[in-house]
């Protein structure tokens, strides 16, 4: 890949310099490369052109609930989870063989339901009932990466995309600490984790709207940065494209498979989509988002944008946080099934909103390897 700045002719003293004060920088991903430093490419890429499999229309936009459903949300504090400040952070402790969901619920109407208990909610993993050790629904900082096409059909689109950006950024819990990816068909991080906007707005800038779109390569590598170095649990993939993934060395079923690894994020996507590719880059989009408990939205005016980036600020804020020990060890590994349901009396049907499932033990297989 092509450094954004290319360092070729920099003198041996000085590359010695800046390569010692990275070594230095123990929060820099080894994935995402910034827009100073190459990537270097996996040395057996995968057709650029997989197939998507099948996947479901996205979920309509859950919108403010009714008034007689804006009780004000329990936080309840169990005695196996705990929460604490870190360096200014909001640190969240679990079990080592908890499993955490963070779950959205609306009702028949999609109307965004908040005032509901812990005995609401009935958590099942592979089919078997588990029992929920843990439960809050507070409004938690989180960490996210903002992953921003730069492909040349964006050109047009960016100054408005990035204000929405810059408004999620500012509609969310001022504890977040976010990173900016821009892509094309190459990936920089552009800003690792910070709440300052004015380095958010000068990374969301840096536009060079060009080359093709390496969609999978950018969320996987994001997603890894958010694992290793987001020191919040709650992790969150914020993602807007305009086109069909014909770049990346990763295929979109592998892609989905890293998302779901354990401690994965919750991936929200935007696709400002033409007509001509509209099916396979929908299903790629709805695909991700799905599995990993987020929603896709697919605007037909750029207009609509910023109004979206508030939805998705709204979502993450008023999200239940369930925890379990599931009754297959994870140490045992494998694929693991997650279905949630909740109900209440005063509502019809409620729907739950989380990831669909996990790979047990890749995170410490992951930390372990780091």
């Amino acid at each position: 890949m092509r450094p954004r700045n290319s360092l070729a002719f920099v003198p041996i003293l000085l590359t010695l310099f800046l390569t010692v004060a990275a070594g230095a920088q123990d929060s820099f991903p080894s994935g995402v490369p910034s827009h100073s430093q190459e990537k270097s490419k996996p040395s057996d890429p995968k057709p650029a052109d997989s197939k998507p499999e099948d996947a479901k229309p996205a979920a309509s936009t859950p919108a403010d609930p009714p008034s007689d459903a804006t009780a004000t949300p329990k936080s309840t504090q169990p005695p196996q989870s705990q929460t604490e400040q870190d360096q200014g952070g909001f640190v969240f402790h679990k079990q080592v063989d908890e499993v955490l969901l963070h779950a959205t619920v609306v009702d028949d109407k999609q109307r965004m339901v908040t005032n509901l208990d812990k005995g609401a909610f009935t958590v099942f993993e592979d089919g078997k009932p588990q029992t929920i050790i843990s439960f809050r629904h507070e409004d938690i900082p989180v960490a996210m990466g903002i992953v921003i096409d730069n492909s040349g059909s964006m050109r047009e689109k960016r100054d408005k995309v990035n204000k929405a950006a810059i408004n999620l950024v500012k509609a969310s819990n001022a504890q977040d600490q976010v990173f900016i990816v821009n892509f094309n068909d190459e990936y920089y991080l552009d800003q690792d984790f910070t709440a300052d906007l004015n380095k958010l707005r000068e990374a969301l800038e840096k536009v060079e709207t060009r080359g093709g779109t390496a969609l999978y390569d950018a969320v996987v590598a994001s997603g890894e940065h958010l694992k290793k170095n987001g020191k919040l649990e709650k992790k969150v993939l914020f993602v807007v494209t305009d086109g069909e993934d014909n770049a990346s060395r990763e295929s979109l079923e592998q892609a989905v498979k890293r998302l779901q690894e354990e401690n994965g994020p919750t991936v929200y996507a935007i696709g400002l989509l033409g007509e001509e590719r509209q099916r396979r880059a929908k299903k790629a989009l709805q695909l991700m988002t799905e599995r990993t408990g987020g929603i896709s939205f697919f605007p037909k005016s750029l207009d609509e944008v910023d109004e979206i980036s508030k939805q998705v600020a709204h979502d993450i804020r008023n999200q239940y946080t369930l925890g379990y020990k599931p009754s297959n060890p994870k140490s045992s590994g494998g694929y693991r099934q997650i279905k949630v349901d909740a109900k209440s009396k005063g509502y019809g049907k409620l729907t739950v909103r989380t990831k669909s499932g996990y790979y047990a033990g890749q995170e410490r297989a992951s930390s372990a390897g780091d």
